[in-house]
């Protein structure tokens, strides 16, 4: 590749400090001066304001509000082909411990391994690597060669978030195959014992949502005999596990049609002796009918899409988790297990409990929160805004 271009800044003594505690993005407000312009992935060496010393380097996105994404604040590091690839074998030798476990996991989880816009998740011999911003695409052999030394897969196949999809400054495609060949686009892959089908080139995101492993896991443990509700269920994930647990019934709800095919082939991959529903359709109407219908269900998860994708949405997102909370309390059945879970970054762990938890002190039945989780070793939290998912476990006493 060409000479690497490097770019000085300087920025707010509040940025100045945020990323002397980790913080990972210096915003474009906070850029105070930049010595010349530069294009995606030039490198961004910042110096403090008092002293002009070295403070940190980044790679530069002019494209994202979130102007710089923060590679090490180590005095002396300098951006290398060695650097990144030792950033890579550090993301996957923390993953060793889950291996025993899965085929299926996050190998690389952005900001939280120092490696901002980035997530690599591997499917049993299959790496999908998903870009997020175009900071990478400079590196992007690096990184193949990186991957391909280290893990050795059959292939790596390229997801491209949706503003890289309509940059006209690269020739790089949806779903490329950057090493190796796709003999099969689905590919399944096992977790606890519970198989499943994932579709690399057009599942959502990079194919499954992997952040839930063991929330999934302790369902199925909880499931034997049990008649199980999974709302917003996509590849019945938490569906499939209960039935394997030994769960009577498991019902899924999902708005796509789509993702419920795949929820119901994920079943009938596994043995189980249960009987598997699925019902497509808006959650909220779906949980209204229900509730009509007189139904009760032992065990029921309610994890939707992220609500708040900005600061301005949290109030909304939390008026929507506490309609959900309301909506599955009458719908649990007495001594049932109810867990609640939230993706949604802008929303703190603490405001997520406190929502729900109220609005089930209001409703009939006392409920008592036996556990919360959060994420799985595959992703680590290295800055608070990293710590996105949010899971609360309440028992309905009898």
């Amino acid at each position: 590749m060409a000479s690497i271009n490097k770019i000085p800044f300087k920025v707010s003594p509040k940025a100045e400090k945020y990323i002397r505690q980790g913080h990972p993005w210096v915003f474009e407000s906070s850029i105070k001066t930049q010595k010349k312009e530069g294009v995606a992935g030039d490198v961004a060496v910042l110096f403090d304001q008092r002293r002009n010393q070295f403070l940190a380097m980044g790679l530069y996105d002019p494209d994202s509000p979130m102007r710089i994404k923060i590679l090490s604040i180590e005095k002396g590091m300098q951006w290398s082909q060695e650097l990144l690839t030792q950033k890579l074998k550090t993301a996957i030798d923390h993953r060793r411990p889950i291996l025993k476990h899965t085929d299926g996991y996050r190998l690389v989880f952005g900001e939280s391994d120092g490696l901002p816009g980035m997530i690599c998740d591997r499917y049993k011999n299959v790496l999908v690597l998903k870009l997020y911003s175009a900071i990478w695409i400079p590196y992007l052999e690096w990184i193949v060669e990186a991957l391909s030394q280290m893990i050795n897969p059959e292939c790596i196949v390229l997801r491209l978030s949706r503003l890289l999809t309509k940059n006209q400054n690269h020739t790089l495609k949806e779903g490329q195959i950057l090493h190796g060949t796709l003999e099969n686009e689905e590919v399944i892959i096992t977790e606890y014992g519970v198989r499943f089908k994932i579709n690399v080139l057009r599942g959502h995101k990079t194919g499954f949502f992997l952040d839930h492993r063991h929330n999934r896991y302790l369902v199925q443990q909880k499931s034997k005999g049990k008649r199980v509700l999974d709302v917003f269920a996509y590849a019945g994930g938490f569906s499939v596990h209960a039935l394997v647990g030994g769960a009577s019934s498991a019902t899924s709800i999902d708005i796509s049609k789509q993702a419920l095919e795949l929820a119901t082939a994920n079943a009938e991959l596994n043995p189980h002796k249960g009987t598997h529903l699925s019902l497509a359709g808006d959650a909220f109407i779906l949980l209204d009918q229900l509730i009509d219908q007189s139904k009760k269900y032992d065990l029921i998860i309610i994890d939707p899409p992220a609500f708040a994708k900005s600061a301005k949405e949290v109030s909304i997102a939390l008026s929507q988790y506490k309609r959900l909370a309301k909506k599955g309390a009458q719908l649990i059945a007495p001594n049932g297990l109810l867990i609640l879970a939230s993706c949604s970054s802008r929303v703190t762990q603490e405001a997520f409990y406190d929502a729900v938890e109220s609005t089930l002190t209001s409703v009939k039945g006392n409920f008592i929160r036996e556990l919360e989780t959060a994420h799985d070793v595959d992703h680590p939290i290295r800055f608070a805004e990293g710590a996105y998912l949010k899971t609360a476990y309440f028992r309905r006493e009898s």
